[in-house]
C-alpha cells in the first residue's frame, strides 16, 4: 500500500467569492425627498428602522459574479443600455409582498421589461462562468420596506392600502452597485447613460 500526502485539487485552490451586483434606477431628488419623507414616516409609525437603511431606488437586476468578470459585465451593459431610450417612471399605490414588504408600485412596465430582454445576454455570460441566474425584473417596484416582522407587515398593509402617493421621474441613467452580502453597504461601480 501506498503512503504519503494526497493533494485534493478541488481543495488546494482558493474558493472565488461571489459578490452581489445590482442595477438600478434612482428617483430625481425631488422625487427621492418625498420617498425618504415616507421611509421616515414609516420607520417613526412602525419602530422598523430597516425602512431608512436604504436609498430609494428601483431593481433593474441583480444577480452574483465573480469581481474579474466585473470588466466585461460593465461593457456588456454598456452596450445595451446606452442603445435604450431614457423613459418616465410613475409611481403610484402602494401594495405589498406578503409577509415581509410594503413597496409602491410603478405603473408602466414595458421599459423595464425591455431592459430585461436586452439583460438576458449578460445573464447567459454569467451562468456561462458557473454563477446563478441573474434576477430580471419583470415587476418592477419600489421597496418602502422589507423584511418586516409579519406582524408589522399585516398593520403596515391595512395602513397602506388607505394612503396615496404618485409622482414621477425621468431615468436617464441606471447604476451598477455591488456588495459582498445581503446586509453590506453597496459601493457604485459604474453609471450608464441612457439615449435622450
Amino acid at each position: 500500500m501506498e503512503t504519503g500526502s494526497v493533494t485534493n485539487r478541488l481543495f488546494s485552490t482558493p474558493v472565488q467569492q461571489l459578490h452581489e451586483y445590482l442595477l438600478v434606477a434612482h428617483p430625481d431628488a425631488a422625487v427621492q425627498e418625498k420617498l425618504v419623507e415616507e421611509k421616515r414616516w414609516f420607520t417613526t409609525q412602525y419602530k422598523e428602522t430597516v425602512a431608512v437603511k436604504t436609498r430609494p431606488h428601483i431593481t433593474v437586476a441583480n444577480f452574483l459574479a465573480k469581481e474579474e468578470m466585473e470588466s466585461t459585465i460593465i461593457r456588456w451593459m454598456h452596450r445595451i443600455i446606452s442603445n435604450q431610450n431614457h423613459f418616465t417612471v410613475t409611481l403610484d399605490r402602494f401594495s405589498g409582498f406578503k409577509p415581509h414588504t410594503i413597496y409602491l408600485r410603478v405603473q408602466n412596465h414595458a421599459p423595464f421589461q425591455q431592459l430585461a430582454k436586452e439583460l438576458k445576454v449578460v445573464d447567459q455570460y454569467v451562468r456561462g462562468y458557473g454563477c446563478p441566474e441573474m434576477h430580471l425584473s419583470n415587476h418592477p417596484h419600489l421597496t418602502i420596506a422589507r423584511r418586516l416582522p409579519e406582524t408589522v407587515y399585516h398593520r403596515a398593509e391595512a395602513d397602506y392600502a388607505q394612503k396615496n402617493f404618485q409622482a414621477s421621474f425621468e431615468v436617464s441613467e441606471l447604476v451598477l452597485l455591488r456588495r459582498e452580502h445581503a446586509f453590506d453597504s453597496c459601493k457604485q461601480v459604474n453609471v450608464f447613460g441612457l439615449r435622450p
